[in-house]
Parts: C-alpha cells; structure tokens; sequence
C-alpha cells in the first residue's frame, strides 16, 4: 500500500478503520477505497487526509487475476486485515459477491425478532425485582 509517513505512524497506532472500505481495478491498478486513517497529531497541518483513496502495490500477475473475477463474476474486493510485515503495510483482500436482497431482509427480520425478545425479559426482570 502507498501510503504516507503520518499514515503509517497512525497505522503503527492502531487508528485504522475498514469498516465499508472496498478494492477496485482502474486501469490495471487497484485502489482501496473509504479506508479510514485517523490523523496523526505531531504531523500538523503537513498530515494526511483520513478517507483518501490509497494505491495498492500488487504485482501485474495478481492485478490480472482479480480483474478476472471481479469483471467475470460480478465479486467485489473488501479488505480483511491490515497489518505490517518486514516494514511494509500489508493489506489482506478477500473477493467476496454481495448480498441478495431477500439475504437482507432475513438479517433485518431476526435482529428486529431479537431485539423484542430482549425488550420483553427485560420487562419480565423489572416487573419480578419491584414485588
């Protein structure tokens, strides 16, 4: 990953976030996108900006090989893990195919099912701690 020196010195302190962060391929290279690098106090004014779009040095064969299957298969490239090896920020990418909408709504409907099962033994604990 190209990055600069406060973005490395905020990296070595943990203040990454990949949180909706997502890979492309633009022109045989590949760029992360909405990757969050939190600001680096001692640079000053000469620091970074935390959401920019960082360049991700990968060798031709593998660049080839993701636009194959990204174009091909309709899969999208997300960060998993962002780590130093040797001094170098290593950035661990999975090639992952989104949610379909009935996926969504599934998720959405156990967590709200979760939720009021949650709300419902709190009330249960309320009402048995005042009698």
């Amino acid at each position: 990953m190209a990055l600069l020196g406060s973005e490395v010195k905020s990296l070595r302190a943990g203040k990454a976030n990949i949180r909706d962060s997502y890979a492309t391929v633009e022109r045989n290279e590949v760029f992360l996108h909405n990757m969050h690098i939190g600001a680096y106090e001692q640079a000053g004014r000469f620091g970074h900006e935390p959401l920019r779009v960082r360049k991700l040095l990968l060798n031709r064969r593998e660049i080839r090989r993701l636009t194959g299957r990204v174009n091909e298969r309709g899969l999208t490239l997300v960060p998993l893990s962002v780590y130093f090896k040797g001094g170098h920020a290593k950035v661990e990418l999975a090639l992952v195919r989104g949610k379909k909408q009935y996926d969504r709504r599934e998720d959405i409907a156990r967590r709200e099912h979760q939720r009021e099962m949650e709300r419902a033994l709190k009330l249960e604990r309320r009402g048995s701690k005042r009698r």
